[in-house]
């Protein structure tokens, strides 16, 4: 979720609009200076900064202090050898030798899209990554190539427990599907098996308020709604049994599948910033042409989002949307007039700035 707007649809008070150029210089001179080579820097920094430009602002630029604490405890590789361990013709496997997260998906796109190009189809399994960023980045990467791409990873903290349980063994674990269309958006879905992701309840902390009933509960149960108590609840799954059964499953696919962190050998990197995560990722490229013509294929996703988006509201609600348009239109606002950044999280980045001695925003 990005941030939110003001009533009649501005922007928030006190956020600011910066250009996507300025804030990716921003973030790689910062990196840079934490030690990371300036190829990586540069990456990452597009990734973070097209995270906030698509309105995920829990996974971009707001996440660039815990990124470099953890560069600067020995928690991130800033020199890793990136590397296939296990090759096939349609799938493989990638060791990031615990290096930045943003690099290593990169790579493992790349790999799954040229395979595909091959194959027809792909699957990349990923281990000793790290964070990486919202998932929908990699999955839309697929994209261009008039593919579809599908993304699952385990998130880098433990936050929801087993249905039934009280123990937090599982993450958001979130899975991303983009299907290319031809005037329409892209129909990209990005979610989380949890009833929000933890980067929106850090946003939520970070804004000063309080926690919606629905989002975490307490180790009796009960919601819990005071930011302060956060530490003490876990999050609840999307769906009830069902968002913990996908969780699970994406779980052992993206983890234990190859040979990544899972359950309780996941590293909280909130609290833990040396530790490598070993964070485990899959992706996968499939080539339309394989299917069906690639220009009616996209013809008919526009004439399934037209009947859908044209379908009936609720009383009162409305319009109907397709997975991706909002993010679409937040991007287009933000190639148009800068990425939207709030005030709490520029004051922080100008901190970490100044600690560097590098130029503010």
């Amino acid at each position: 979720m990005g941030i939110t707007e003001a009533p009649g649809g501005g922007d928030p008070p006190e956020s600011r609009r910066i250009a996507a150029t300025r804030l990716e210089e921003f973030v790689h001179d910062i990196l840079c200076a934490a030690g990371l080579q300036s190829g990586h820097a540069a990456v990452a920094g597009r990734l973070m900064v097209a995270a906030d430009a698509r309105g995920a602002d829990g996974h971009g630029v707001f996440r660039l202090p815990q990124y470099v604490r953890r560069i600067e405890s020995g928690g991130i590789n800033v020199r890793p050898d990136i590397r296939v361990v296990q090759d096939h013709p349609a799938a493989a496997l990638l060791d990031g030798d615990n290096g930045m997260g943003h690099v290593v998906m990169s790579r493992a796109a790349d790999l799954a899209i040229g395979k595909a190009r091959a194959a027809g189809l792909a699957w990349v399994g990923v281990r000793g990554s790290n964070h990486a960023g919202p998932a929908a980045l990699y999955a839309a990467m697929a994209l261009e190539h008039d593919m579809i791409g599908i993304y699952l990873a385990i998130g880098n903290a433990n936050h929801m427990a087993p249905w039934g349980g009280t123990d937090a063994l599982l993450s958001t674990n979130p899975i991303a599907i983009a299907v290319p269309a031809r005037q329409h958006p892209p129909v990209i879905l990005d979610m989380a098996t949890t009833a929000v992701a933890y980067g929106r309840v850090k946003r939520t902390i970070a804004r000063g308020e309080a926690i919606p009933a629905g989002w975490l509960i307490d180790r009796t149960g009960h919601p819990l709604t005071d930011p302060g108590k956060v530490g003490e609840g876990t999050l609840l799954p999307a769906g009830g049994y069902k968002g913990y059964g996908l969780a699970l499953m994406f779980g052992l696919l993206a983890g234990t599948l190859n040979g990544a962190a899972f359950g309780r050998s996941v590293v909280d990197f909130n609290s833990d910033f040396a530790s490598p995560t070993n964070t485990g990722h899959a992706i996968m490229a499939v080539d339309v042409s394989c299917f069906a013509d690639v220009a009616s294929f996209k013809a008919h996703v526009d004439a399934a989002c037209e009947e859908i988006t044209s379908s009936r509201p609720i009383e009162g609600g409305g319009p109907v949307r397709i997975p991706g348009e909002r993010s679409a239109a937040t991007l287009a606002r933000s190639l148009r007039d800068g990425v939207l950044v709030s005030a709490d999280v520029i004051g922080e980045l100008n901190r970490l700035a100044a600690s560097y001695r590098a130029r503010q925003l």
